[in-house]
This record gives C-alpha cells, sequence and structure tokens, in this order.
C-alpha cells in the first residue's frame, strides 16, 4: 500500500516520492540514496497524472532530485514540494517535519482585536558579525527586545526559497523550503518555538500571486507548455502576465489549488506559523491587479485559503495586502474571500499625507474618515503608517519625508509619534515597521541593516511607543476601549486642526483620544459626557524628548455637558473616564 501524501514523505526504513507530471512518459528519484542512478528508481505511473516511488534506505538530510522524461527530452528538476533545498538552483534535501522537538509547544495567539503587528525583514533587521544578510538566529537574539517594546505578533517578509542570498523575499522559487541563508526550516521552527515562549506569535507573508519569477523548478516542469509558457503549473494564456514575469498560477487546476493550499496549511501546522499574510492578492482575482479581466478562480483560492484557516486553525489569523478597499476580501458571505483582515488603503494614505503636509493643506476630516472606517467590522483591517511597501525604493520613512535635513528634529519627532498614536488608538489590527519604534530615518533596503545606534538614542521615543502599545492592549486595566469594537468621532475642526474620538467596548469602557493635527497648541470646548477625563497619556511629555515642550495638558472637567480639551502642538493625548 502506498504512502500517502505530496512530495518526500518519511515511511518506516526510507521515503516515499509522489510528484505531478501528467505529461512526463517516465520519472525516477535520483539522489546521494542511491548514487544518482537514474536506472535504480524509477517512478510508477498512479494513473492520475501522479508518479510515486518508494526507497527504503533513504535517509533524512540526503540530496535529491527528480528526473522527468518527456518523449525525447530528460530534466533534471528539484522537487516542487522539497522541503528543504542546498540553494535555489541546487538539490532538494530530504527533511522530516516529524524530528523536530517542538518541547511541548502549544502556544494560543491572542486574539484578533488584542494584536499588535511588528514587521520585520529576517535578512536587514540587525548586522552581522559573519559577514552577508541576517539569519533567523540572529534575529532570535533580538525576541526579547521585541516583548520590552510591547509587540505580540511579528510578521516574517517571506522566508521562501529565493533566487541569491539577499530580497525582501517577493521573488518565491521553492515555496515550501525555508531560505538555505536564513538557516532552513528548522532554524524557523526554533524561532517560532522561542517566539511563543515568551508570548510572541508569528505571522508568515507568503506569495501566491506569481512564483520566482527565477530559479523556479515549477517552470515547464514535464516539458509541455503552451504559448512558450510556464507549463502545467502556471497560465499558458494572458492570465499567465504579471509585473513579476508570466508566472501567476493556474488557479483553475485543482493540483495548483492544492499545491498552495498544501503550502498555507503546512506553515500553520508544521511550523506553528500563528497567521499567514498573502502578499499582493489583487493580482491573485485581476489580470493587471486593478481593474480589466477578473480571474474568479484566484477569489476561489484566496477563499479556500481563508476557510481552511478559520476551520482548521482557530485564534489564526489570514491578511490580505489587497489595498483597494475592496469589502468582499474580507467578507465570509458568498463571493467573500473569507480573510481576517486586509491591508488598509483608506488609512495609510490619508494619515500620511496629513503627517506631511502643511497646517493650511492638512484635511482633519479625511484624517477622521481614515480612523472610522471599517469593512465588516473594527479589526478586520491592518493599520500603519509605515510598512516595506511605504518606506522602499527611495521612498522614505516618516521624519525623512517630514524633515529631510534633520529627520531627528523636533517637527519630525513629533508628527512621527502622532502617526504612532494614531496607529495604536485607531479601530483595526496596529503594524510596525522594524525601527520606526526608534525613528529609523533611512529608506529599507534588503541588505542595510537597522541602525541599531538609534534606539539607543531615542529610546525615550521607543519608551513612548511602549506606552501606546501597553495602553492598546490594556496592560494596566483602565483602556480596555481602545480594544473595543466602536469608535465615536466628538471633534473634527479644520480650522484649530482638532480631532477627537472616543472608543468603547460593548460594555461601555471608554477612552477619549484627542488629536491635535497642527503645528500650535489649541485649547477648545468639546461636547463631552461624564463628569471628569483623566490625562493617562500625553504624546508631548519631555519624558519621551528633551525636544518636546511638555504642554500642560490638565484633566477634562465636564460641565454642562461640555469640557474644555488644551493639547500641544502635533500631539495626542489619551484620557479615560474617572
Amino acid at each position: 500500500m502506498s504512502v500517502t501524501g505530496m512530495g518526500a514523505v518519511p515511511m518506516e526504513g526510507g521515503y516515499a516520492f509522489r510528484v505531478w507530471a501528467p505529461h512526463a512518459t517516465a520519472v525516477s528519484v535520483v539522489g546521494d540514496f542511491n548514487g544518482w542512478d537514474p536506472g535504480a528508481h524509477g517512478m510508477t505511473s498512479e494513473g492520475n497524472g501522479h508518479w510515486y516511488a518508494e526507497v527504503p534506505g533513504a535517509q533524512t538530510g540526503q540530496e535529491y532530485q527528480l528526473l522527468v522524461t518527456n518523449g525525447e527530452q530528460t530534466f533534471h528538476r528539484i522537487d516542487p514540494r522539497a522541503l528543504a533545498v542546498t540553494t535555489s538552483v541546487g538539490n532538494g534535501l530530504l527533511y522530516d517535519h516529524g524530528a523536530f522537538d517542538w518541547d511541548g509547544d502549544d502556544f494560543t495567539p491572542p486574539r484578533q482585536h488584542e494584536t499588535v503587528v511588528y514587521e520585520t525583514h529576517i535578512g536587514s533587521f540587525v548586522a552581522t558579525d559573519h559577514g552577508g544578510s541576517a539569519d533567523l538566529g540572529d534575529l532570535m537574539g533580538k525576541l526579547d527586545y521585541l516583548v520590552e517594546l510591547g509587540a505580540n505578533a511579528i510578521e516574517l517578509m517571506p522566508l521562501m526559497e529565493f533566487a541569491g542570498d539577499y530580497s525582501w523575499g517577493y521573488n518565491p522559487a521553492h515555496i515550501f523550503a525555508v531560505e538555505s541563508s536564513y538557516g532552513g526550516p528548522d532554524a524557523l521552527k526554533t524561532f517560532i518555538r522561542e517566539a511563543h515562549r515568551r508570548g510572541l506569535a508569528v505571522l508568515v507573508d507568503v506569495v501566491y500571486n506569481h512564483f520566482g519569477p527565477s530559479d523556479l523548478p515549477t517552470w515547464q516542469f514535464d516539458g509541455w507548455s503552451e504559448n512558450d509558457k510556464g507549463g502545467i503549473y502556471f497560465y499558458n494564456d494572458h492570465r499567465s502576465a504579471t509585473p513579476w514575469g508570466d508566472t501567476r498560477p493556474d488557479y483553475g487546476r485543482q493540483e495548483v489549488r492544492d499545491f498552495i493550499l498544501d503550502n498555507a496549511r503546512m506553515w500553520l501546522r508544521d511550523f506553528h506559523a500563528d497567521g499567514l499574510r498573502l502578499d499582493m492578492t489583487p493580482y491573485m482575482r485581476r489580470v493587471d491587479g486593478t481593474h480589466g479581466d477578473e480571474i474568479p478562480e484566484g477569489w476561489d483560492m484566496m477563499r479556500e485559503i481563508g476557510e481552511m484557516v478559520r476551520t482548521e486553525f482557530p485564534r489564526h489569523l489570514v491578511i490580505a495586502e489587497d489595498l483597494h478597499g475592496v469589502a468582499a476580501v474580507t467578507s465570509t458571505e458568498p463571493g467573500g474571500a473569507a480573510m481576517h483582515a486586509q491591508w488598509d488603503n483608506q488609512f495609510v494614505h490619508p494619515v500620511r499625507e496629513a503627517l506631511v503636509a502643511d497646517d493650511d493643506q492638512r484635511s482633519v476630516r479625511a484624517v477622521a474618515q481614515a480612523v472610522t472606517h471599517t469593512y465588516q467590522h473594527a479589526f478586520d483591517r491592518v493599520v500603519y503608517t509605515e510598512s516595506h511597501d511605504e518606506v522602499s525604493n527611495g521612498k522614505s520613512r516618516i521624519p525623512s519625508e517630514v524633515q529631510q535635513d534633520d529627520p531627528g528634529g523636533w517637527d519630525a519627532q513629533k508628527r512621527a509619534t502622532l502617526g504612532a498614536a494614531l496607529v495604536l488608538t485607531a479601530p483595526g489590527l496596529p503594524m510596525l515597521f522594524q525601527g520606526q519604534e526608534f525613528l529609523e530615518d533611512e529608506w529599507f533596503r534588503d541588505d542595510v541593516p537597522l541602525d541599531w545606534e538609534r534606539a539607543w538614542r531615542f529610546r525615550d521615543i521607543t519608551q513612548l511607543f511602549r506606552d501606546l502599545i501597553r495602553m492598546r492592549l490594556n496592560r494596566d486595566g483602565a483602556t480596555a476601549g481602545l480594544a473595543g469594537p466602536h469608535t465615536t468621532v466628538v471633534t473634527s475642526d479644520e480650522d484649530t486642526g482638532l480631532l477627537t474620538y472616543v472608543r468603547s467596548t460593548d460594555d461601555d469602557q471608554h477612552v477619549l483620544v484627542a488629536v491635535n493635527l497642527s503645528s500650535q497648541p489649541v485649547r477648545r470646548p468639546v461636547e463631552l459626557s461624564g463628569g471628569r477625563w483623566r490625562v493617562l497619556f500625553n504624546s508631548d511629555a519631555r519624558t519621551y524628548s528633551q525636544l518636546f515642550g511638555d504642554h500642560q495638558t490638565p484633566d477634562a472637567e465636564v460641565q454642562d455637558g461640555v469640557a474644555v480639551l488644551d493639547v500641544g502642538p502635533w500631539s495626542v493625548v489619551v484620557y479615560v473616564p474617572v
């Protein structure tokens, strides 16, 4: 009786191999276990496009490839489902997921409305003393730092095996293998186990809108293609075209859907990841990503992933980078993609525009709309002011965009911290990008590490981020409203630049947020209920920066339904009722 599963599957005394190659006339498996002899282990056709063989004596860690014959042509191919590879153009490595010692890991990720995400790129997070890009071991050395910062989820930019040793990761060649320069599969498992021990969830960024485009084992895998396109794993007509090559997977083929869905499941089941972030989903559901031909099978593929996560991995998240404000992406109704959340362009763009604009060009109303925007509910969007997309390819970090000649100056500090306060007090899943908490001013590149000297120079700014995260997660028991489903705008004043809103829970726990979006202090009466609102946080406090004005903001005393709020320039004040 044959072993179930695709790829190289451990069995008693060896490994079994199964591969999809419907146009092949013969397939054999070659490797260290048989002296790379093409005649030693021929695979048997199972009659459904799959080929199967068992290799007694094959051992974990041995190198292997598949020898695929189509008529008179024969190709050496890396197994598309190889769980480890020597390099992107090397050999597959036999790997047994069951051999890793998880040491009882049974971590439960935080609930969706109580999650604060920190996005990071493994290769550039820290400088190394061994040359080359950082690896998962280097990043693991910063887990305690992230715990101290207060974030409870770390999002890893793509770590599937890619061409070369430096990359953002959005060019995955082998989607089942962890990048060898990052340390391979055991390094990722060790990282996730240690993150869980510290209370940190781990989200993995995956790329299903295209593969490669280079070093692809899937390209014309079994020798068949049409129109000189990619063959069985890809569309072979106009739907193949993406900004990253003619490499869009054929979501209409069941075997390709299984390939992608099994991959998504693997990160959650075998690596104990706590969620997935799907890269650029518009290119899964449309040919050109913005308008034109829909790809119904792409919508279906997203839906299958969303439903799989919701059904098989409760409390885990699947997040779409969609950025088109399409409510169906996070809908579980018919026609929806069933994502838990999506990156929200309705927040990041208007907020960044407000942060860098002059006083007379700023729209408080636009910021109010950004704060209150939702799709189906308050937490089905990811809110942020910096991400790898927003601060790359020459696009500046907020401190540099505000004050290019002095990104550590008063204006840059004030606006960057105000942006962070909006992220961490607005409804949604708040996300920070690596180094944002110490005002990193370099744009993101995969081969330039963060400037950790700034972490010391701006340690008081980092404390401001800690305090904001602490309030967002209600760690002192006074700010449950910031994780509540309700947001009410109290004031949106274009003349003074004052925006105020109340966040609240279903059981009427309230938090008042006052935002001064101008370079001048503002003192203004606002209509409020209750008796007195106590100041819990003031971003203008000099404890956060010696450049700040320490504007004295008193508690808000409500008389006849009105209280006077007094807020410093470019500042955020958080009040709780007394």
